[in-house]
Parts: C-alpha cells; structure tokens; sequence
C-alpha cells in the first residue's frame, strides 16, 4: 500500500518580510553596486531578509530567487503591519555607505592658521561630491577659500580608508598693513591632495587631509601653497 507523506511549506515566516512599496527593487549578485543587477523585485511583491553585511541585505523573493539589496533602497519598504523597514546608519556599515557627511577642520595653509568646514554627497561608495569652505589668519594676509572637489576613498569598508581628492575654487587674500596701499585679491585655485579617515563611534570619524594648491593669479608666475589640516566629521 502506497502512503502519501505531505512535507508543507513553512507554516509562518521566521525570517522578516518586507513588502516593496517603491516602483521596484533592484538585486545585485553581490554586496555592491559594482556587482551586476540580476533580478529586479516589483511593487507589491515581498521578499525575506537574509542577513546583512556592511550596508547590503541578502534577500529572497517569492520565487526563491536571492540577491543582494541596498540598505538605502530597502528603507523605502515596509514591513506587514505597514509600518517603515528600519536601518541603523550609526555603525561600521554606516561608515563604509552612506549619502551625506560633513566635518570640521583645523590646520595651516601657506604658514597661515587655518580653519574650515566641508560637506560631502556620496556618488558611490567610493566617489564623493565636496564642496569646502575655508578661512585663514596669517601674518601678512588673511582670507578664504571656497572650493568643490571630488574626493576618492580607496577602500571605504575598512576602519581605516585612504582618500585622494582633486578640485577647484577660489581665494580671496586681504594683505595686512604694507608699504603702499593694500589690493585685495580673487584668484581662481585648483588642488590635489592625499588623505585618511578613521572610524571613531557611531556616527563619528577622524579626517586628515595633505593638499598642494595651485594659485592662478594674474601675474606670469602662478602661486603653490600647502596645506595640511586636521578634524572630525560624521554621516548622516
């Protein structure tokens, strides 16, 4: 006599479910966006959260096909009482991914004290949008700059990541008191430079930046200054 054993499905979910209310939701091979989309979740559709690593979810559709999910895309979904998908930022992975930070510094720039903010979009993981704002007290001049950059970050996953950034801007010079009547100057600027950041706690990280500036004055001879600055940002 032939017996039918029945083997069900899971009865109830024991991994969390989220319900995608955005148009769609797009499934990496891999935990980042250089990994290739290789399924796209539409709106309506659920699926199980995996696990998590640094600021990607392994997910699972209805179909049973898994992929990775960015944490900012998964904020938009909801959960099935309808309330919002939360994700801590305040940690390691909000570190390695996040879209906005900003910071403050000190330092010295042409042997003058220095002291400046910046804030930065995050293109990527990897590439940022900054746009800084500096002001510097010297001896024989003070004065600002304003400037917009990109900046690179080598290895955003590690506590420790090396950056290299490139921009352009302008400096306004105020000279001090001098043998003839003092000209202000605006000058256009462009910079390169190296640095690090250092995850600290929670939202908080140590920045220091090397930066070689190059002062387009209206003079034949162009100016190079140094600067060197030193400070703390966080993400958000």
């Amino acid at each position: 006599m032939l017996s039918l054993v029945s083997i069900p499905a899971r009865a109830a979910h024991d991994l969390l479910q989220v319900f995608i209310t955005q148009p769609y939701l797009e499934l990496h091979t891999g935990p980042g966006r250089g990994y290739p989309v290789a399924h796209v979740v539409s709106r309506g559709e659920s699926v199980d959260v995996l696990f998590r690593r640094t600021d990607w979810f392994k997910v699972r559709t209805e179909r049973g096909i898994e992929g990775w999910a960015a944490a900012r895309e998964l904020t938009l979904a909801s959960l099935a009482d309808g309330s919002t998908f939360k994700v801590s930022m305040g940690d390691r992975a909000g570190f390695a991914t996040h879209r906005w930070e900003s910071g403050v510094f000190a330092g010295a720039y042409a042997g003058a004290t220095l002291i400046s903010g910046y804030s930065a979009l995050s293109l990527t993981d990897n590439l940022k949008i900054e746009v800084g704002l500096s002001q510097f007290l010297g001896n024989v001049s003070n004065g600002f700059i304003a400037d917009v950059g990109l900046a690179h970050v080598l290895m955003p996953q590690w506590r420790f990541s090396p950056l290299v950034t490139v921009g352009t801007g302008y400096e306004h010079v105020s000279p001090k008191v001098l043998l003839v009547q003092p000209t202000d100057r605006d000058d256009q600027v462009a910079y390169a430079g190296i640095g690090a950041r250092f995850y600290l706690t929670r939202r908080f990280f140590f920045r220091g930046e090397y930066r070689e500036y190059v002062v387009f004055t209206r003079t034949n001879a162009n100016e190079v200054n140094e600067e060197w600055k030193l400070g703390f940002g966080f993400f958000y």
